[in-house]
C-alpha cells in the first residue's frame, strides 16, 4: 500500500520543505513540534500537529520513542527525519523497522556504516575509493608513529559524528597527544564516543561532494556534484553545483567513485558522499558519507530538475529509482547562500528573537527555502539557520549574479543577520574568479579584519 501520511520529525526550513513536496503529492502531514515550534509555519502547514514535549531538543525533538509513538499514535506510514536532529541515528531507523513504520531513508545497519568514519574509511578502501592517508591510534605512541608516517600537519578527527566537532588541526608533533585528549573529549561531549583518528591535513583543498539516489537493492545513481568549499568552523555558509574549475576527468572519477561506494553498501535513499580535493595534487579523497538529505540540496534541484525529497518517498515506498543515470541531466548552475539569525560582528554569535519583518526575494532562477515569515519567532535553541537563497543560471556567471541580486532585495527586521556578510563573500573577486579552497574564508575575514 503506498504511503499516505507521513510523520515529519524536523522543524524549520526543512519541515516545511518535506510539508510543500508531500502536500504537491497529496500525502497527509503529521508535524512533530516542540512547545517553541506551536506557532511555526511548519505548524500552520501540516494537516495536524502533535507537541513532542520542551523547546530543548533532548525532550523533544532527539526523543526517538517520543517519536515514534506520535507516529504511530497518529496512524502515519512513515517517518522522515530531514537533516540534523535524529535523521542519522540508527536506533530511529531500527525502532521504526520494529514498529512497522517506513522509516524514509537508509536502513539502520547503513546508518552505522558510514556514521562510524574509521568503518566508513574501511569500506572505502575496500570499494577502491581512494582514502586520505591516516588511521587510528590507541595510545599516544602509536599516534606519533603515525604522524610519522603521515607527515605534518594533520587533523585529529571524531570516529563517531561530524560538523566540525572533535575535529583539532596538529601543526606540531609535540602537541599531538594533548590535542588528541582535546579532541576526544570534545567528541564523547558532543556523540558519546570518544574515538578519534588521524588524517592527512590538506591546506589547499576543496570540500566537494556527490549526490546519490540508491534504490536498496544495488542500483545507484548520482546527480552530479556540489562544492562546499565556503566553511567557517567546517560549517558551510555557501554552496553551488557544478563546482568551478574542476578538470573533467577527476568530476567523473568522483561520480564513479560515490557511486562504487554506495553501491557496495546497497545503499537506499538519498545521500551525499564527500570528498576532499587536493588542488595542487588533481587528487581526491574519501571524507564520509551522509546518509540523509543535504541541507544545500535545492542547487541539485535547481539544475536536475528532481525533486529529491518526492524520490526519497518514492524509494521509502518500494518504488525504486524514479530515473536512471541517462534521465540526469544537469542545466546551467546554481549557487546557494545561507542566511543565519547571527551578528558577524559579535563573532557569528546567534541572534535569537521576534522577526517583526520578513521579504524574501522572486523572480526568475530564484528559489527561497525558509520558515521565516513577519512575527516568527526564532528560538534560541536550535540551529540559526533562518532561510537559504538559491540562483540558477545558464552559468556560473549568471546564476551568482541573479544571486547577488537576489539578496539585496531580502527585508530582515527584528534579528541580526549575516545578510550583509554573506553579500561581501560573493562581492569578493576571489571567489567571483574560481572555485575556492575551505581556507578562504578565513583568508576573507583576516583582510576584513585588516581593513577595519
Amino acid at each position: 500500500m503506498a504511503i499516505q501520511r507521513i510523520f515529519v520529525a524536523n522543524r524549520g526550513e526543512i519541515a516545511v520543505r518535506i510539508l510543500r513536496t508531500c502536500r504537491t503529492l497529496g500525502i497527509e502531514t503529521v508535524l512533530g513540534v516542540s512547545e517553541a515550534d506551536r506557532e511555526s509555519l511548519g505548524a500552520r502547514m501540516a494537516d495536524r500537529v502533535l507537541c513532542l514535549g520542551p523547546a530543548q531538543p533532548a525532550q523533544s525533538y532527539l526523543r526517538v520513542d517520543t517519536v515514534v509513538q506520535a507516529a504511530l499514535g497518529s496512524e502515519c506510514d512513515a517517518i522522515h527525519p530531514g537533516y540534523g536532529f535524529l535523521s542519522e541515528h540508527a536506533d530511529l531507523a531500527r525502532l521504526c523497522e520494529a514498529e512497522g513504520v517506513i522509516f524514509i531513508g537508509p536502513t539502520a545497519d547503513q546508518i552505522e556504516a558510514v556514521g562510524d568514519k574509521l568503518r566508513a574509511r574501511v569500506a572505502a578502501e575496500a570499494a577502491g575509493v581512494p582514502v586520505i592517508p591516516g588511521g587510528s591510534a590507541g595510545s599516544p605512541e602509536d599516534a606519533c608513529l603515525l604522524a610519522d608516517t603521515i607527515g605534518m600537519p594533520l587533523l585529529v578527527k571524531a570516529a563517531g559524528g561530524g560538523g566540525g566537532r572533535g575535529m583539532k588541526l596538529v601543526e606540531h608533533a609535540a602537541d599531538l597527544a594533548a590535542t588528541m585528549d582535546m579532541a576526544s573529549a570534545e567528541a564523547e561531549a558532543a556523540f558519546g564516543d570518544a574515538r578519534v583518528y588521524l588524517e592527512r591535513y590538506v591546506r589547499s583543498g576543496r570540500h566537494i561532494e556527490v549526490q546519490l539516489l540508491g534504490d536498496g537493492e544495488g542500483r545507484v545513481i548520482h546527480l552530479g556534484e556540489r562544492d562546499c568549499s565556503v566553511q567557517r568552523r567546517y560549517q558551510k555558509l555557501v554552496e553551488e553545483t557544478p563546482a568551478p574549475h574542476l578538470p573533467p576527468a577527476t568530476r567523473a572519477a568522483m561520480h564513479e567513485a560515490a557511486v562504487r561506494f554506495a553501491a557496495r553498501l546497497s545503499y537506499r535513499g538519498a545521500g551525499t558522499v564527500e570528498f576532499l580535493y587536493d588542488v595542487p595534487r588533481d587528487a581526491f579523497y574519501f571524507l564520509e558519507m551522509n546518509a540523509r538529505i543535504q541541507v544545500e540540496h535545492p542547487v541539485t534541484e535547481k539544475v536536475t530538475g528532481i525533486d529529491l525529497v518526492a524520490e526519497q518517498i518514492a524509494i521509502a515506498d518500494g518504488r525504486g529509482l524514479g530515473v536512471s543515470q541517462a534521465d540526469v541531466m544537469c542545466d546551467g548552475a546554481a549557487i546557494e547562500c545561507r542566511i543565519n539569525a547571527e551578528d558577524p560582528d559579535r563573532d557569528f554569535a546567534p541572534s535569537p528573537g521576534t522577526v517583526s519583518e520578513a521579504h524574501w526575494p522572486q523572480g526568475e532562477g530564484i528559489r527561497v527555502d525558509t520558515h521565516v515569515v513577519d512575527g516568527a519567532r526564532i528560538p534560541p535553541f536550535y540551529d540559526s539557520m533562518i532561510a537559504k537563497v538559491i540562483a540558477h543560471g545558464a552559468d556560473r556567471a549568471a546564476a551568482l549574479a541573479r544571486l547577488r541580486t537576489a539578496l539585496t532585495e531580502v527585508r530582515i527586521a527584528g534579528v541580526t543577520t549575516n545578510l550583509a556578510f554573506q553579500q561581501a563573500v560573493l562581492a569578493d573577486p576571489d571567489f567571483a574568479a574560481r572555485g575556492v579552497d575551505t581556507g578562504f574564508l578565513a583568508r576573507f575575514l583576516d583582510r576584513a579584519k585588516a581593513a577595519a
